[in-house]
């Protein structure tokens, strides 16, 4: 299986699947690009993993895995960083019998909105059809790991980066200032800063629920504090990079920067962001139709992105299939454990994913300006956004 790695300079690559066997199974990830003497700690990282972890709260999936991870490689014994690959390795505790035996039931079945039909294009009758496997959501707390080192890096430099929940069936958060999605952040579990249209999109995905169904939703993530001068003019834009990112999450189907696809009704005036000098001689925007990205490259204005993510696929509800062993068509009403909604784990992972890419590209900005040796006037206008 290929592309289980993610970057160039600060790169992770991730193993482990959704159930695995026997009693150490589990999800890792080498972290390659970690700078000497960080005081990063098994803490520092678990308090990005709870916030993917499931089992907690209603509108999040019943599976009880406490997502507890260990550092097995990178630190010295005087408990800092070593420059060497770090490793993390986060176990699976809650992987029943009972519940493998429900996908033993239907494991030539394709489920519908899975990836198990082009699973078995690929891999055939060997795919892991348990959780999954690789396809599982649950690949994502390798990254989420990977991520946590790459967010404490990134604090060293003033980058904030948050993710929340946008819209869920319809009901959409209003426009708010970074101040208060800053405030409001992770205070419900859905995790909009919006209160009262998190209390609307939890009793909506809790009706759906009952019904045996899911929902989809919108994540807004928003980089802070980003320096300009980022990314490349050609293949790798800011924008390619972070798609490719977030794109590679199982359960994203579409990213918008900005305006997004509001751009295509709009005149060249109303989308052209207008620059201003600040008092201390910083050029700043107006406004920031073009979600901090101008030809690829980082303009200094925060990154604003939205995030579509599909509905669990997962559900309760009699859907037609086929199954692939004897090429018959099939009922199928899977009765496993799912997320009721997406929504309230997976800006976590979007986090990740972002915090990688832009320490990746900041990794390769600052080699570039060593070297370049630009004017002074140039250097200035990237430092302290």
């Amino acid at each position: 299986m290929l592309g289980n790695s993610f970057g160039r300079i600060f790169r992770i690559t991730t193993c482990g699947e959704s159930y695995g066997i026997g009693k150490g199974s589990g999800l890792a990830v080498i972290v390659d690009g970690v700078p000497p003497g960080l005081k990063i700690t098994r803490e520092v990282i678990q308090e990005e993993l709870d916030k993917r972890r499931p089992g907690i709260g209603k509108i999040n999936s019943p599976r009880k895995e406490t997502d507890q991870c260990e550092i097995f490689a990178g630190i010295g014994q005087d408990g800092v960083t070593t420059g060497a690959p770090l490793g993390i390795i986060i176990y699976n505790v809650d992987t029943q019998k009972i519940h493998i035996d429900q996908y033993r039931e239907y494991k030539d079945i394709f489920r519908p909105g899975h990836a198990t039909y082009p699973f078995f294009l690929k891999y055939g009758e060997a795919q892991d059809w348990c959780g999954a496997g690789r396809a599982s959501g649950r690949e994502t707390v390798a990254r989420v790991a990977g991520g946590a080192v790459a967010k404490f890096i990134l604090k060293r430099e003033g980058l904030e980066i948050l993710a929340y929940t946008k819209e869920c069936m319809g009901i959409k958060a209003r426009d708010m200032k970074w101040e208060e999605i800053k405030k409001n952040y992770r205070k419900n579990e859905i995790n909009c800063p919006d209160l009262e249209a998190a209390k609307k999109m939890e009793k909506r995905v809790l009706e759906i629920k009952e019904e045996g169904d899911t929902a989809g939703g919108i994540i807004e993530l928003i980089i802070h504090n980003i320096p300009a001068g980022l990314g490349e003019p050609v293949f790798d834009k800011m924008s390619a990079l972070l798609a490719h990112a977030i794109c590679s999450i199982g359960a994203v189907k579409g990213i918008e920067f900005g305006a997004g696809f509001k751009v295509g009704n709009m005149k060249g005036s109303e989308n052209n962001d207008q620059p201003y000098i600040t008092k201390d001689g910083k050029i700043r925007f107006r406004t920031n139709n073009a979600g901090g990205l101008l030809g690829g490259i980082t303009n200094g204005e925060d990154i604003v992105a939205r995030v579509a993510v599909k509905p669990t696929p997962t559900i309760s509800i009699e859907q037609t299939s086929i199954n692939m062993k004897t090429m018959e068509e099939v009922k199928l009403k899977p009765i496993t454990r799912r997320d009721p909604t997406l929504v309230g784990r997976i800006y976590a992972v979007i986090e990740a994913m972002a915090a990688i890419t832009v320490l990746d590209a900041l990794y390769l900005a600052r080699a570039y300006d060593s070297l370049a040796k630009l004017d002074k006037k140039w250097m200035r206008l990237k430092e302290n956004y």
